[in-house]
């Protein structure tokens, strides 16, 4: 079964080449979009097709995916940003595709590098990348969304063997491509006109969040949980932790205690235990701080790296440090391994 890439870009000639490359063994034919770019991006992206388009940029990243995928000459599409370096391909994803069906789509592994104080460097998402057009379009100016042609959006979907390094958030990307600022603006553009959407506030949330704006994005979290949610919803999720880590960037403590009411929903996550865990020890709670820690550890991975492991045994450890337990401190920072802050506590106690 053969698939077709679709990339919309502008201005990508340092990361264009390097995606296409490692993406080329894996797909039957690329195209590519051009939304005005003035470097070299169309003078590369000619070096590995003929299949190039230009398309006036109007403020509608739906509008510019669906042009994408109209060019294509295959069914089956697969949609990468040229931020997005493939480090997994399976080899028999074809097979895949023929059994999961042509009304379910298919969902990819995405690494983000994110720059963080309270939490780890990088967290993992499943997003939906792989559909066919003959049933599925995108919908939404910014951050669109795949829907069914029909209007539905509670589509079935599958995690597929795809896994895409995200560098599009890194520090200096972001710097200088004033990617942040634009996805703002664009966002309070599309809730002028949808004011009631909590997907939309809680996307402006978090690019206020990576922006490090955290009152802007405490402010739009708060909008988000205040209207009707489908709990459900991955992005829902993703919403209450992040208004859980914006609460205790301002130092909210007390506040983030709230977080605790939609346990009821993601008790078994281990990303939203280590969450509890850190509102639990900035508020002195280390009783129960321990526990949501210690519940991390007999979990599966989380979408951050560490939750499930060195990352709650070093806040346990601290947690003992901290009420003079240096025997047992020092046996969960043992546990760390090669994590490099417990290594250092280890030496001074």
């Amino acid at each position: 079964m053969k698939i077709s890439l679709c990339m919309i870009v502008k201005n990508e000639e340092e990361l264009l080449r390097k995606c296409l490359e490692q993406i080329i063994p894996h797909v039957s034919e690329f195209i590519i979009v051009d939304t005005g770019s003035t470097d070299k991006t169309k003078e590369i992206a000619r070096q590995f097709t003929s299949q190039i388009y230009d398309f006036d940029w109007c403020n509608d990243f739906s509008k510019a995916r669906n042009f994408s995928i109209s060019k294509a000459s295959n069914d089956w599409i697969l949609v990468l940003d040229a931020d997005e370096l493939v480090i997994e391909f399976d080899q028999n994803i074809s097979a895949s595709l023929a059994q999961i069906g042509e009304l379910t789509v298919g969902r990819i592994k995405r690494i983000n590098s994110i720059e963080d104080k309270w939490g780890p460097a990088w967290n993992t998402e499943k997003i939906s990348r792989l559909f066919n057009r003959r049933f599925f379009h995108y919908e939404g100016m910014i951050h669109e969304q795949i829907v069914d042609k029909n209007g539905c959006n509670s589509y079935e979907t599958i995690s597929v063997g795809i896994t895409v390094d995200h560098v599009g958030y890194a520090k200096e990307v972001v710097n200088k491509k004033d990617k942040l600022t634009r996805n703002i603006t664009m966002l309070l553009q599309a809730i002028a006109e949808a004011p009631h959407d909590p997907y939309l506030h809680y996307q402006l949330g978090k690019s206020y969040y990576m922006a490090k704006d955290y009152q802007q994005a405490y402010d739009s979290f708060q909008t988000a949980l205040s209207l009707p949610l489908n709990y459900a919803y991955e992005y829902v999720q993703d919403l209450v932790e992040s208004f859980g880590y914006t609460l205790i960037n301002i130092e909210k403590y007390s506040l983030a205690l709230n977080i605790e009411q939609y346990s009821k929903h993601y008790q078994n996550s281990p990303d939203f235990n280590f969450l509890m865990g850190l509102i639990y020890m900035n508020n002195a709670l280390f009783s129960k701080a321990v526990e949501s820690f210690l519940n991390c550890t007999g979990m599966k991975e989380g979408k951050m790296k560490g939750v499930n492991s060195y990352l709650a045994n070093y806040n346990i450890a601290v947690i003992y440090e901290i009420l003079g337990y240096k025997k047992e401190a020092t046996a969960y920072y043992r546990r760390c391994g090669n994590y490099e802050l417990a290594k250092r506590r280890l030496a001074t106690l």
